[in-house]
């Protein structure tokens, strides 16, 4: 299915004895991140490139086995971009921006995720989740080739941790026996078991649903389904009580099936009997390969606290959601991008510690945000009482014909960036529309000529002027401020107008290294930007 580089039996990062097992004492380190999957990575790569020694242990050697998550949003997509890994994944990746609902064999309606222009990356990509490892771990080597102070270890399984006022003790077993090492700070990304969440003592807080999802990963040439996201309810074949069908890279298509809660694990696992649920679906004739399959319970938890002190959590080990919507690796990476900054900023002494403490502030709401969403969708899809299924159904018949009815139907309400409002870094609006650009909120791109707008934010501290007047940097306790000055002239379609000026004549913009909108105003005021700068980084 995969070159050989993007699966497990490829060892990116095979065992090598390092100095630390053979030190006097163990040895410190500043950051520790514990798991080796594409958090671990992205966050590895986010305190790397601002020159943060930075120290990944995995348990592998290499990236993980079977496709996993396969859908990828737009903002992930940005995010990856800022690290350098963001354009090949488009490449090798399915883009999909339509979505077809069915009720049982009609089509009752769809929709379009990006359905306007204007923006570098689409709505969705499908992509193997080796892929979408692989190609963070090739922007991992190139930057460690270029002396970023970033490393990975596989094979060092993290057996237990001591948390300290100023660092964290940290044991470790390797092939050559055991070792300790410290951190100054250590962030687990270990997954949705996080042992490393079990070795503190910290508990996953929400529900389990109380149904069954079969995953199937087949590989085929010949076949009629477009790129697009096909969701079926009772679907009239009668595999299931629904149906979700997505096209990946490779001629690789990811069908679930919902199976129920009582059934057998191990026997549904059998081949024999995925390839019955998967010939009723596809009809006789069909011929395919199995190349993945796995049975998962859609669970809606978060830890009570995403910081304890010196370490954090990040991704699933913080926060897990069902599969449809697309929003566990998505936020995962959205987590990353709001950790990066501030702990950089910590490090190097330009940001009090309570800044981190916003971290849990803003991707709690973000996981809350996902939660909600997730409740939703599984209580759709899984009704629990046959006058909830009497209302499902209801609500799919009228939006065959009655527009009023489809915002009512959820198949996965799918991944969008969260907007941070409420947020204690966020300064009060001046402007109040446009909506979707107001503090807190992730910028929105533009197309501006041959380029696009985020690039050019790119990952510091900016002042973006249109149609206003300001200084070309300034500097506030230790913070760089420098300014993107752009026009309606530099506005080609009409979107950064649209975006972020609306019915404004001119607008000035103070936006995070995470592109998240601190403070915005229609002109230009020193002293209320100053302060607003200070407020971002925690100290106003």
């Amino acid at each position: 299915m995969f070159d050989d580089r993007y699966t497990l039996a490829y060892k990116r990062y095979p065992y090598q004895k390092s100095a630390d097992q053979d030190a006097a004492k163990p040895v410190r380190h500043k950051v520790v991140v514990m798991g080796g999957g594409p958090i671990g990575v992205a966050t590895a790569l986010d305190l790397g490139r601002q020159g943060i020694e930075t120290l990944v242990l995995d348990d592998h050697e290499g990236v993980g086995m079977g496709s996993r998550a396969i859908c990828f949003s737009k903002r992930c997509l940005e995010i990856a971009d800022r690290y350098g890994a963001g354009k090949p994944m488009v490449e090798k990746g399915v883009v999909w921006n339509l979505g077809k609902v069915f009720h049982r064999d009609r089509k009752v309606f769809e929709f379009n995720l990006l359905p306007e222009e204007g923006h570098e990356f689409p709505a969705f990509i499908n992509l193997q989740q080796p892929y979408f490892e692989s190609y963070m771990l090739d922007r991992f080597e190139e930057l460690q080739a270029n002396g970023a102070p970033i490393e990975v270890r596989g094979k060092n399984r993290v057996e237990n941790v001591t948390v300290h006022d100023d660092h964290v003790e940290i044991g470790i077993l390797t092939p050559d026996g055991p070792y300790k090492i410290e951190a100054e700070w250590l962030i687990g990304c270990d997954g949705a078991s996080s042992p490393l969440r079990e070795m503190l003592g910290y508990e996953f807080t929400g529900k389990v649903f109380q149904d069954s999802f079969l995953i199937a990963d087949i590989k085929m040439k010949n076949n009629d389904f477009p790129t697009e996201r096909w969701f079926w309810f009772d679907p009239s074949h009668g595999e299931g009580a629904s149906t979700l069908l997505h096209r990946q890279p490779d001629d690789v298509w990811r069908v679930d099936f919902q199976i129920g809660w009582d059934v057998d694990r191990k026997e549904e696992m059998k081949e024999e009997n995925i390839r019955r649920r998967l010939d009723a679906f596809l009809g006789e004739g069909v011929e395919y390969d199995m190349v993945w399959s796995s049975i998962y319970t859609f669970q809606c938890k978060r830890m009570d606290s995403f910081r304890h002190g010196r370490v954090f959590f990040a991704g699933d080990s913080a926060h897990q959601v069902s599969p449809f919507g697309a929003r566990g690796a998505n936020s995962g990476m959205q987590d990353v991008d709001n950790l990066g900054w501030k702990l950089g900023l910590v490090i190097n002494g330009k940001a009090p510690d309570s800044l981190l403490d916003t971290y849990d502030n803003e991707r709690i709401h973000g996981a809350d945000e996902n939660i909600l969403n997730s409740t939703r969708s599984t209580d759709f899809i899984t009704p629990k009482s046959d006058m909830s299924k009497l209302f499902r159904d209801a609500v799919l018949d009228l939006s065959e014909q009655y527009t009023f009815a489809r915002p009512l139907v959820n198949s996965g309400r799918l991944s969008v960036p969260c907007t941070y409002d409420g947020s204690p870094l966020n300064s009060p609006d001046a402007m109040m529309e446009p909506k979707r650009s107001r503090p807190g909120s992730p910028c929105p791109d533009a197309p501006l000529g041959d380029g696009f707008l985020l690039p050019q934010l790119a990952d510091r501290f900016t002042l973006l002027t249109i149609n206003a007047e300001a200084p070309e940097s300034f500097e506030e306790e230790g913070i760089n401020v420098t300014r993107l000055a752009l026009s309606t002239e530099d506005d080609p379609t009409g979107a950064l107008k649209e975006r972020y000026l609306g019915d404004n004549d001119s607008a000035i913009y103070l936006i995070r290294p995470d592109q998240h909108v601190a403070a915005r105003r229609p002109n230009f005021d020193e002293n209320i930007f100053r302060a607003a700068v200070r407020r971002a980084i925690g100290k106003e």
